[in-house]
């Protein structure tokens, strides 16, 4: 793997850390608009979790210096990813069909 692919991987994460968290955030406010109390719990836990990969990713960051290690942090951190994006999309489905019965 070379600099530039590492680079270019690091601000793909970036960028979907980024995604997530917008997508959270316009979830909870369509959540808070409609009142729904267990989705806001959910979206809680979903930041929690999200603000963990984050973490984990910012902590790699700074150690990441071999082409190994870059690739087991990508591996993980994309399979993080993609859980929390589908458990978000779950959440805004739900929220979505809340507010269409109401």
């Amino acid at each position: 793997m070379t600099i530039a692919e590492i680079n270019a991987h690091h601000d793909k994460i970036n960028a979907q850390l980024q995604e997530a968290k917008a997508l959270i955030e316009q979830i909870e406010a369509h959540a808070r608009k409609n009142k729904a109390q267990s989705e806001i719990e959910k979206l809680n836990d979903l930041k929690t979790k999200r603000q963990a990969i984050e973490k984990k990713w910012q902590k790699h960051l700074k150690t990441v210096g071999e082409a190994a290690l870059a690739l087991k942090v990508k591996s993980d951190v994309e399979a993080e990813l993609a859980k929390l994006k589908g458990t978000l999309e779950e959440v805004s489905a739900q929220v979505q069909s809340q507010a269409q019965a109401s």
